[in-house]
């Protein structure tokens, strides 16, 4: 059992940086498979961004080149830094992880946060 909590969420406005963290409840070692979702009203759940135990990244479209993804295994936690904010960025990001690394692919991931909410105002 993993429990993960997201933290840093808040309002900001458009064109500025947030960073956003999701810690683990116990080691992130075994997590092969860790990733940042959000949803937004009316919206289906998509995926931001995800990473591998060995560093690969992957990143929706629409955030390539303003969101980073990045994880501290000796601090269970994984980051996301959010960078030239859109309004279309505002939703729910959820954290989750996964041991298998087939999650990374599939997004079907078997533990996820309760999520934090990201504002971004025009």
């Amino acid at each position: 059992q993993v429990q993960l909590v997201e933290s840093g969420g808040g309002l900001v406005q458009v064109g500025g940086s947030l960073s956003i963290s999701c810690a683990a409840s116990r080691t992130i070692i075994s997590m092969n498979a860790m990733g940042w979702y959000r949803q937004a009203p009316g919206k289906q759940r998509e995926l931001v961004a995800a990473i591998t135990n060995r560093g690969s990244t992957n990143y929706a479209d629409s955030v390539k080149g303003r969101f980073a993804i990045s994880r501290d295994n000796a601090k269970n936690t994984v980051y996301l830094q959010m960078n030239s904010l859109k309004p279309e960025d505002t939703a729910v990001y959820y954290c989750a992880a996964d041991p298998d690394r087939s999650a990374y692919y599939s997004g079907r991931y078997h533990w996820w946060g309760q999520g934090t909410q990201v504002t971004v105002s025009s």
